[in-house]
Parts: structure tokens; C-alpha cells; sequence
């Protein structure tokens, strides 16, 4: 028992350790109390609160170490075992064991690959996937995650003979509903490792598996599921590339503009709708169609009673900000008859509705070019002519008659709401707004002080290619502009006083 209570005692201060363990103090502690003996301690009862849970913590930490995963080999059959053990703390150890074992290899050593082989661990990794807690699921995940990693594990991974036990068209088709949104979750992290494997992944067939699995039930929580896994998917830089973007949008087209479906599935669909259009090259392998017909039903979505909702709205709203953040997703929301861009105009000017309108005055700047390159910045003539004649009938139906008018007033409101007016930023008709976004004590918080730093950019930059420049009218203005762009975003000679308030938490 002294022995156990000592094996305690340095197993808690090796745990607990502030700051990363090195080689030499891994060494240090395996010397007093050598590998095999803290392995039968495990296996040991004790009186001791935390016993288990404290040498499990002190073995991952020795084995994210390069000499301790180099003892890992040696001890392979304990590994073993520890990945058939009923505790699941234990199992999640083995799990990140295997792990260790694959990131920390040396180049002389035996393949891991061959060696998780050999001892059968592959296949218990997968069966934690589909029958164990969600810790021990994870954790086996990212294990095969790292295994993947390897080019000789792809034979393993992506068995050539779909009727192979460790297949995961097969695992998903013998697990629950709820266990295959598991194994979907795995084929989407394999995905995101690279195109390689994502080739990979689309030539085994499984990316048809997440829109099977849409189709193939009305559980609404394994669709919403569904809908996040797809979402992940769409974050991945290379999915346009494997992604069948078309089937994929006509499914979307059909959950929004389902009279039956639960609302936050339709809004969780809209979204990933946004992301998913909101790439210059998918439109490139799409059906313009389809594309218009999603369009269409996300703005009748805004139409209908139950997004009168805030966040709902906010967050249609947010959705054809980001299709018109491309050039073409910007011709098609403009474009569209109606206009699907008439409810970001209306809603950027509502002051009665601040949180829509802030959403929509973000979305209105990604439609007229805000975050787009200079290069393709411009829209066709077409929607440049309805995006004019929307904000126009906006401003004729409001008190303020012009459109430099219903800009003014959005400068005149809250910090927030000007940062997000300030994406919207060729408006020269009114000094008032040029003496806003000239005056560096305007904004204090740094986000909001470079925001109107790059709009007084794009309004210098405006009135040098206008007829202004050469209206002496207007020569008080250019020198405006000029001392504000030559000042910096952070102050000018005359305020000194202008610093940026930066908080931690605050996000840049």
C-alpha cells in the first residue's frame, strides 16, 4: 500500500506539472517507477480518490513525449488490452496512446502502420466509434484521423472490397442512426485532411452517404446533425472540388421551401446555403438553375410569417450577404425577379430592427464589393442598375429622400452600426458624412478606427476619379480626404488625443 500511495503521490505531481514534461524528466520518473509497474497499478483497486484518473494523465503526458512514445512498440500487447479495458478512461488512454505512437515515430522505427495492423487495433478503434461513450468515440476518431495521415494506411482505411467488415460504408450501414452520424463525422474529418484524401474519400463512395442519410429518415435530430457535418464540409478549402455541389443544392432548395420542415433546420440549410455559394469557383461546376432557384427560396423564406423571428432573419440575411460576396453569387441576388437583395436594402435602413439592420448592412457591403478584390469588385450592368434603383425606392419611401440621406443617418447611430456602414462607401454627395468619417475622434475601439481609416481610403479614391475632383465647391472635401488617408487610421496631427481601445477579448 505505501507503495501505491508513493506511485500517487509522484504520479500527481508529474500530472499536474506546470508547462510541458521533457525527455529527461520522463526518464527520471520511469526509473523509479518503471512502465510495467504503473500498467499493474491500473489494474489494481484502490481507496485512493482520482487513482485511476491520476495515472492515466501521467501516462499521456510521458507518451506525448518523443522517449516515451519510443517505449510504446515494446509494450503493444498492454496497448492491446488497454483498448479491450471496461473503463473508458483507460480506453480513451489506449486510444491517444495509438495516437502518440503515430505523431512522435522515428524514421528507423517499424511502421506504425504495420504494427497497429498486426495487433488489431484498427478495428477496435472503430467499434469504439459506433458502440462507446462520446470521449472514447472521439478520441478513436482522431486516431484514425492521424493513421490517415500515412499513404500505406489508405488500403486500410479505404479497403478496396466493400463488403470488408472495416469498411465504412459497411460500419454505417450495421450501426444505429445515431452512431452513423459517428462514422459520417469520421468520413468528414478523413475529408478535410487533404485533397488527396478527399479524393479518397469521394472515390469509396462515402460522401453519398450524408445525403442518403438526409433522404433516408425524418429524425429530425440526426438531420440537423447531418446539416452541422455538412457545414463543417463546406469550411474545407477543397470541397468544391469533391463536393457534389449540384444534387447538394437542390437538396438545400428543397428543405427551405418545405411548408413542413422544423424551422431551425430550414435556417441551419440557408446557412450552410451562404458558405456553400460563397466561393467564386463553385459556379464554375454548378447548374446556374439551381443556383437561382436556392436564391429564390431563401427569399421566400423572408417572406414567410415564421422568420419574422430576429435571429432567423438575421440570419437569411447574413446568408445572401455571403452568396453576394462573389461577383457572380452578387449578379444573381441582384439579378433575381424579384431581387432577393430587396430585403438586405430594406432591412439596412430600418432603424426599428437593429439587429437586422446591422446584418444587413454587412450583407449590403459584401454585395456592393466591400470584401471583393478590386479586380472583380464591379457587378454587371444589370444588377449595378437594380442595386441603384433599390436603395433609391428605399430612400423615396423614407424621411430622409436621398440615399446620401439614409447613409448619413446610419453614420449618425451606434459605433457598430457605422463599422458596418463604412463598407458601403462611395457616397460624396454630403459633407456631413465626409466630416464623420474624416474626424479621427470619431471611433476608439481599433476595429472601428481602421474600418474608418479604409473608408476614407475608398472615398479619396472615389472623388479622384469623379467629376468632383475639378468642382471648386468640393476642394475643402479632397483636403479632407487626403489628410485623413495621409493621418493613418489611428489619429491625426489635430486630435491627438484619438488612440485605439483594445480589449482581449476582443477579436481583430
Amino acid at each position: 500500500m505505501e507503495d501505491v500511495n508513493q506511485l500517487f503521490d509522484a504520479a500527481f505531481e508529474f500530472a499536474h506539472y506546470p508547462g510541458p514534461q521533457g525527455d529527461s524528466s520522463v526518464k527520471e520518473f520511469l526509473d523509479r517507477f518503471p512502465l510495467p509497474v504503473i500498467f499493474n497499478a491500473l489494474q489494481t483497486e484502490t481507496d485512493i480518490p482520482g487513482f485511476e484518473n491520476t495515472l492515466v494523465t501521467c501516462l499521456e503526458r510521458v507518451f506525448k513525449t518523443k522517449y516515451g512514445a519510443s517505449l510504446i512498440p515494446h509494450y503493444m500487447p498492454v496497448l492491446q488490452a488497454g483498448l479491450k479495458s471496461n473503463s473508458a478512461v483507460v480506453k480513451s488512454l489506449a486510444c491517444k496512446t495509438v495516437t502518440s505512437l503515430l505523431e512522435n515515430r522515428d524514421a528507423n522505427d517499424v511502421s506504425p502502420v504495420q504494427l497497429i495492423v498486426s495487433n488489431g487495433i484498427y478495428p477496435l478503434l472503430l467499434e469504439y466509434i459506433i458502440k462507446s461513450d462520446d470521449e472514447v468515440a472521439n478520441a478513436a476518431s482522431e486516431t484514425i484521423k492521424s493513421l490517415a495521415r500515412f499513404p500505406d494506411a489508405m488500403l486500410v482505411i479505404f479497403p478496396t472490397d466493400t463488403n470488408d467488415a472495416t469498411h465504412l460504408g459497411n460500419l454505417a450501414a450495421r450501426s444505429s442512426s445515431l452512431a452513423r452520424v459517428r462514422v459520417l463525422s469520421l468520413i468528414v474529418k478523413l475529408f478535410s485532411i487533404s485533397p488527396h484524401l478527399a479524393s479518397a474519400v469521394k472515390n469509396s463512395g462515402l460522401l453519398d452517404l450524408l445525403e442518403a442519410e438526409m433522404k433516408g429518415t425524418k429524425d429530425t435530430l440526426v438531420i440537423l446533425n447531418v446539416l452541422e457535418l455538412y457545414y463543417e464540409l463546406m469550411e474545407v478549402e477543397h470541397s468544391s472540388e469533391f463536393v457534389p455541389q449540384t444534387s447538394l443544392i437542390q437538396m438545400f432548395c428543397s428543405i427551405i421551401s418545405g411548408t413542413s420542415v422544423d424551422l431551425f433546420l430550414n435556417l441551419r440549410a440557408i446557412m450552410i446555403s451562404g458558405r456553400l455559394l460563397s466561393r467564386e469557383n463553385i459556379y464554375n461546376t454548378v447548374d446556374e438553375t439551381c443556383v437561382k432557384a436556392l436564391i429564390s427560396a431563401i427569399d421566400a423564406s423572408l417572406e414567410s410569417p415564421e422568420m419574422n423571428d430576429t435571429d432567423a432573419h438575421e440570419a437569411a440575411l447574413d446568408a445572401l450577404g455571403q452568396i453576394g460576396s462573389t461577383t457572380r453569387g452578387a449578379n444573381l441576388v441582384l439579378s433575381t425577379t424579384p431581387p432577393a437583395a430587396r430585403h438586405v436594402v430594406a432591412s439596412a435602413f430600418d432603424r426599428n430592427a437593429l439587429g437586422k439592420q446591422l446584418a444587413a448592412l454587412h450583407a449590403l457591403a459584401y454585395i456592393a464589393g466591400e470584401t471583393r478584390p478590386k479586380s472583380s469588385r464591379i457587378v454587371d450592368e444589370k444588377a449595378e442598375e437594380n442595386l441603384r434603383c433599390l436603395i433609391y425606392d428605399v430612400a423615396a419611401q423614407s424621411t430622409k429622400l436621398t440615399p446620401s440621406g439614409l447613409f448619413l443617418s446610419v453614420l449618425q447611430q451606434s459605433s457598430e452600426m457605422r463599422l458596418a456602414a463604412m463598407g458601403l462607401m462611395e457616397i460624396l454627395s454630403k459633407e456631413e458624412i465626409i466630416n464623420i468619417v474624416t474626424d479621427a475622434t470619431t471611433e476608439t475601439a481599433k476595429i472601428a478606427m481602421e474600418g474608418r481609416y479604409n473608408c476614407c481610403k475608398a472615398i479619396h479614391e472615389a472623388f479622384l476619379c469623379s467629376n468632383f475632383v475639378d468642382d471648386p465647391r468640393r476642394l475643402k472635401t479632397g483636403e479632407k480626404l487626403q489628410e485623413a488617408v495621409r493621418s493613418g487610421p489611428y489619429m491625426s496631427k489635430k486630435y491627438r488625443d484619438a488612440r485605439p481601445e483594445v480589449m482581449m477579448a476582443e477579436g481583430f
